[in-house]
Protein backbone atom coordinates (compact mmCIF):
# COMPACT_ATOMS: atom_id res chain seq x y z
CA UNK A 1 0.00 0.00 0.00
CA UNK A 2 1.22 3.60 -0.57
CA UNK A 3 1.80 5.88 2.34
CA UNK A 4 -0.27 9.09 2.12
CA UNK A 5 2.06 12.32 0.85
CA UNK A 6 3.10 14.17 3.76
CA UNK A 7 2.49 17.94 3.27
CA UNK A 8 6.11 18.62 2.35
CA UNK A 9 5.79 15.72 -0.44
CA UNK A 10 2.26 17.62 -1.74
CA UNK A 11 3.69 20.58 -2.39
CA UNK A 12 6.80 19.03 -4.07
CA UNK A 13 4.77 17.42 -6.27
CA UNK A 14 2.38 20.12 -7.01
CA UNK A 15 5.20 22.20 -7.69
CA UNK A 16 6.87 19.89 -10.03
CA UNK A 17 3.22 19.64 -12.00
CA UNK A 18 3.52 23.21 -12.67
CA UNK A 19 1.31 24.59 -10.12
CA UNK A 20 2.78 28.21 -9.33
CA UNK A 21 0.72 28.76 -5.87
CA UNK A 22 1.64 25.08 -4.70
CA UNK A 23 1.73 25.87 -1.15
CA UNK A 24 -1.61 27.18 -1.18
CA UNK A 25 -3.37 24.73 -3.11
CA UNK A 26 -1.53 21.72 -0.78
CA UNK A 27 -3.27 23.77 2.43
CA UNK A 28 -6.88 24.12 0.75
CA UNK A 29 -6.34 20.21 -0.53
CA UNK A 30 -5.80 19.21 2.99
CA UNK A 31 -8.41 21.33 4.68
CA UNK A 32 -10.81 19.24 2.10
CA UNK A 33 -9.77 15.77 2.25
CA UNK A 34 -11.83 13.57 4.82
CA UNK A 35 -8.55 10.98 5.10
CA UNK A 36 -4.88 11.59 4.39
CA UNK A 37 -5.11 8.65 1.83
CA UNK A 38 -7.95 10.84 -0.21
CA UNK A 39 -5.46 14.36 0.27
CA UNK A 40 -2.88 11.67 -1.87
CA UNK A 41 -5.55 11.32 -4.23
CA UNK A 42 -6.39 14.91 -4.88
CA UNK A 43 -2.84 15.86 -5.33
CA UNK A 44 -2.52 13.47 -7.57
CA UNK A 45 -5.47 14.58 -9.75
CA UNK A 46 -4.72 18.36 -9.48
CA UNK A 47 -1.15 17.30 -10.90
CA UNK A 48 -2.87 15.41 -13.71
CA UNK A 49 -3.91 18.67 -14.95
CA UNK A 50 -7.22 19.01 -13.12
CA UNK A 51 -8.72 22.41 -12.05
CA UNK A 52 -8.16 23.10 -8.57
CA UNK A 53 -11.63 23.83 -8.07
CA UNK A 54 -12.82 20.30 -9.53
CA UNK A 55 -10.21 18.83 -7.49
CA UNK A 56 -11.54 20.20 -4.13
CA UNK A 57 -15.35 20.33 -5.62
CA UNK A 58 -15.86 23.75 -4.51
CA UNK A 59 -14.94 27.60 -5.87
CA UNK A 60 -14.69 30.35 -3.46
CA UNK A 61 -17.00 32.88 -4.93
CA UNK A 62 -18.03 36.40 -3.11
CA UNK A 63 -17.22 34.96 0.04
CA UNK A 64 -19.18 31.78 -1.16
CA UNK A 65 -18.40 28.30 -1.36
CA UNK A 66 -19.69 27.36 -4.66
CA UNK A 67 -20.47 23.60 -5.38
CA UNK A 68 -18.24 22.89 -8.35
CA UNK A 69 -18.56 19.58 -10.10
CA UNK A 70 -16.45 18.29 -12.66
CA UNK A 71 -16.92 18.72 -16.15
CA UNK A 72 -18.57 22.45 -15.35
CA UNK A 73 -17.57 25.95 -16.46
CA UNK A 74 -15.77 27.20 -12.89
CA UNK A 75 -16.55 30.80 -11.88
CA UNK A 76 -14.03 33.09 -12.22
CA UNK A 77 -12.91 35.82 -9.42
CA UNK A 78 -13.20 38.78 -12.19
CA UNK A 79 -16.58 38.18 -12.11
CA UNK A 80 -17.23 39.18 -8.51
CA UNK A 81 -17.44 42.64 -10.21
CA UNK A 82 -20.01 41.86 -12.46
CA UNK A 83 -22.04 40.53 -9.13
CA UNK A 84 -21.06 43.52 -7.46
CA UNK A 85 -22.00 46.46 -9.91
CA UNK A 86 -25.69 43.77 -10.37
CA UNK A 87 -26.29 44.54 -6.41
CA UNK A 88 -25.65 47.85 -6.87
CA UNK A 89 -28.38 48.39 -9.60
CA UNK A 90 -30.79 45.90 -8.09
CA UNK A 91 -34.50 47.59 -6.36
CA UNK A 92 -36.02 46.05 -3.09
CA UNK A 93 -37.11 42.37 -3.82
CA UNK A 94 -35.79 42.10 -7.05
CA UNK A 95 -36.42 39.25 -9.59
CA UNK A 96 -32.95 38.00 -10.66
CA UNK A 97 -32.15 35.59 -13.81
CA UNK A 98 -29.03 33.75 -14.19
CA UNK A 99 -28.58 33.27 -17.53
CA UNK A 100 -26.22 30.57 -19.22
CA UNK A 101 -25.63 29.90 -15.25
CA UNK A 102 -23.19 26.88 -15.08
CA UNK A 103 -22.56 26.67 -11.37
CA UNK A 104 -25.37 29.07 -10.37
CA UNK A 105 -22.54 30.97 -8.73
CA UNK A 106 -23.68 34.71 -10.04
CA UNK A 107 -27.20 34.02 -9.04
CA UNK A 108 -26.15 32.56 -5.80
CA UNK A 109 -24.12 35.46 -4.84
CA UNK A 110 -26.46 37.69 -5.70
CA UNK A 111 -29.23 36.60 -3.82
CA UNK A 112 -26.98 36.51 -0.87
CA UNK A 113 -26.40 40.16 -1.31
CA UNK A 114 -29.68 41.05 -2.35
CA UNK A 115 -32.02 39.06 -0.08
CA UNK A 116 -35.77 38.61 -1.32
CA UNK A 117 -36.93 40.04 1.93
CA UNK A 118 -40.80 39.10 2.84
CA UNK A 119 -41.68 37.89 -0.46
CA UNK A 120 -43.40 34.41 -0.69
CA UNK A 121 -42.34 33.42 -4.34
CA UNK A 122 -39.18 32.62 -5.47
CA UNK A 123 -37.45 35.63 -7.06
CA UNK A 124 -34.27 34.16 -8.06
CA UNK A 125 -34.32 31.57 -11.42
CA UNK A 126 -31.09 30.29 -13.57
CA UNK A 127 -30.74 28.13 -16.35
CA UNK A 128 -28.11 26.37 -18.58
CA UNK A 129 -28.39 24.61 -21.49
CA UNK A 130 -25.69 21.73 -19.85
CA UNK A 131 -27.27 18.93 -18.14
CA UNK A 132 -23.74 18.66 -15.75
CA UNK A 133 -24.63 22.21 -14.76
CA UNK A 134 -27.98 22.46 -14.24
CA UNK A 135 -27.07 19.65 -11.69
CA UNK A 136 -24.50 21.09 -9.84
CA UNK A 137 -26.55 24.78 -10.00
CA UNK A 138 -29.23 23.38 -8.32
CA UNK A 139 -27.18 22.86 -5.26
CA UNK A 140 -26.24 26.39 -4.95
CA UNK A 141 -29.43 28.10 -6.36
CA UNK A 142 -32.19 26.06 -4.82
CA UNK A 143 -30.71 26.83 -0.77
CA UNK A 144 -31.39 30.60 -1.53
CA UNK A 145 -35.14 29.35 -2.64
CA UNK A 146 -34.12 29.73 -6.42
CA UNK A 147 -35.23 27.29 -9.54
CA UNK A 148 -32.98 26.12 -11.55
CA UNK A 149 -34.28 25.19 -15.53
CA UNK A 150 -32.57 23.41 -18.00
CA UNK A 151 -32.79 24.15 -21.69
CA UNK A 152 -31.27 27.19 -24.46
CA UNK A 153 -30.79 30.92 -22.72
CA UNK A 154 -34.66 32.02 -22.21
CA UNK A 155 -36.53 29.29 -23.51
CA UNK A 156 -36.94 26.97 -20.31
CA UNK A 157 -37.71 30.28 -18.00
CA UNK A 158 -41.26 30.45 -17.32
CA UNK A 159 -43.26 32.47 -19.34
CA UNK A 160 -44.91 34.44 -16.18
CA UNK A 161 -41.28 36.03 -16.06
CA UNK A 162 -41.47 37.85 -19.18
CA UNK A 163 -41.50 41.38 -19.02
CA UNK A 164 -40.21 41.47 -15.16
CA UNK A 165 -37.02 40.43 -14.57
CA UNK A 166 -35.07 43.18 -12.68
CA UNK A 167 -31.77 41.90 -13.23
CA UNK A 168 -30.48 39.58 -15.87
CA UNK A 169 -27.10 38.18 -15.20
CA UNK A 170 -25.33 36.63 -18.62
CA UNK A 171 -22.34 35.42 -18.30
CA UNK A 172 -22.34 33.93 -22.06
CA UNK A 173 -19.27 32.82 -23.41
CA UNK A 174 -17.30 35.46 -25.45
CA UNK A 175 -13.76 33.58 -26.64
CA UNK A 176 -14.01 33.54 -30.22
CA UNK A 177 -13.52 30.41 -31.45
CA UNK A 178 -10.47 30.52 -32.83
CA UNK A 179 -8.86 31.78 -30.04
CA UNK A 180 -10.11 28.28 -27.89
CA UNK A 181 -6.64 27.31 -28.85
CA UNK A 182 -4.92 29.61 -26.81
CA UNK A 183 -6.31 29.57 -23.35
CA UNK A 184 -4.99 27.15 -20.75
CA UNK A 185 -5.19 23.63 -20.85
CA UNK A 186 -7.31 23.74 -17.57
CA UNK A 187 -9.78 25.48 -19.73
CA UNK A 188 -10.12 23.70 -22.77
CA UNK A 189 -10.02 20.09 -21.66
CA UNK A 190 -12.03 20.32 -18.06
CA UNK A 191 -14.59 22.75 -19.25
CA UNK A 192 -17.22 22.68 -21.63
CA UNK A 193 -17.38 23.77 -24.61
CA UNK A 194 -20.30 25.07 -25.19
CA UNK A 195 -19.51 27.89 -21.99
CA UNK A 196 -16.22 29.00 -23.68
CA UNK A 197 -16.76 29.08 -27.70
CA UNK A 198 -18.83 32.75 -28.20
CA UNK A 199 -18.48 32.12 -32.19
CA UNK A 200 -16.13 33.76 -35.19
CA UNK A 201 -15.95 36.79 -32.63
CA UNK A 202 -16.96 36.08 -30.02
CA UNK A 203 -20.35 37.70 -29.86
CA UNK A 204 -22.83 35.52 -31.46
CA UNK A 205 -24.48 34.49 -27.81
CA UNK A 206 -24.47 37.80 -26.63
CA UNK A 207 -26.61 38.80 -30.21
CA UNK A 208 -28.63 36.02 -29.30
CA UNK A 209 -29.50 37.75 -25.84
CA UNK A 210 -29.52 40.69 -26.94
CA UNK A 211 -32.08 40.30 -29.16
CA UNK A 212 -34.57 38.38 -26.18
CA UNK A 213 -33.66 40.44 -23.65
CA UNK A 214 -36.22 43.62 -24.41
CA UNK A 215 -38.71 40.83 -24.00
CA UNK A 216 -38.06 39.13 -20.46
CA UNK A 217 -36.44 42.69 -18.85
CA UNK A 218 -39.05 44.62 -16.66
CA UNK A 219 -39.50 48.48 -17.05
CA UNK A 220 -35.73 49.78 -16.08
CA UNK A 221 -34.42 46.16 -15.86
CA UNK A 222 -30.91 45.63 -16.46
CA UNK A 223 -29.08 42.92 -18.19
CA UNK A 224 -25.23 42.78 -17.04
CA UNK A 225 -22.78 40.48 -19.14
CA UNK A 226 -18.88 40.45 -19.28
CA UNK A 227 -16.74 41.14 -22.45
CA UNK A 228 -13.06 41.85 -23.62
CA UNK A 229 -12.18 45.33 -23.74
CA UNK A 230 -11.59 44.85 -27.84
CA UNK A 231 -15.10 43.74 -27.54
CA UNK A 232 -16.97 46.57 -26.49
CA UNK A 233 -17.85 48.84 -29.49
CA UNK A 234 -19.33 45.53 -30.92
CA UNK A 235 -20.98 44.59 -28.21
CA UNK A 236 -22.47 48.10 -27.34
CA UNK A 237 -23.43 47.99 -30.78
CA UNK A 238 -25.81 44.82 -30.34
CA UNK A 239 -27.27 46.46 -26.71
CA UNK A 240 -28.73 49.16 -28.26
CA UNK A 241 -29.63 47.67 -31.60
CA UNK A 242 -32.06 46.35 -29.69
CA UNK A 243 -32.99 49.30 -28.15
CA UNK A 244 -31.49 49.30 -24.99
CA UNK A 245 -29.00 51.78 -23.04
CA UNK A 246 -25.29 50.58 -22.69
CA UNK A 247 -22.84 51.41 -19.78
CA UNK A 248 -19.63 50.01 -19.63
CA UNK A 249 -18.14 49.59 -16.17
CA UNK A 250 -14.43 48.64 -15.95
CA UNK A 251 -12.44 47.61 -12.93
CA UNK A 252 -8.66 47.84 -12.42
CA UNK A 253 -8.43 45.45 -9.33
CA UNK A 254 -10.78 42.81 -11.23
CA UNK A 255 -9.20 42.44 -14.48
CA UNK A 256 -12.66 42.84 -15.84
CA UNK A 257 -15.04 44.68 -18.74
CA UNK A 258 -19.18 44.34 -17.76
CA UNK A 259 -21.48 45.86 -20.36
CA UNK A 260 -25.10 47.08 -18.19
CA UNK A 261 -28.02 47.01 -21.05
CA UNK A 262 -30.97 49.12 -19.81
CA UNK A 263 -34.29 48.67 -20.84
CA UNK A 264 -35.87 52.56 -20.85
CA UNK A 265 -38.84 53.08 -18.09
Amino acid sequence: MTEPLTETAMVARLRAAGCVFAEDEARLIRATAATPDEASAMVERRAGGLPLEHVLGWAEFCGLRIAVDPGVFVPRRRTEFLVRRAAALAPPRPVVVDLCCGTGALGAALAAIVPAGGRKEPVLHAADIEPAAVRCARRNVEPFGGHVHEGDLFAPLPAGLRGGIDVLLANVPYVPAGELALMPVEARVHEPRVALDGGPDGLDVLRRVTAEAPEWLAPGGHLLFETSERQVPDAVAAVERNGLAATVAESAEFAATVIIATKPV
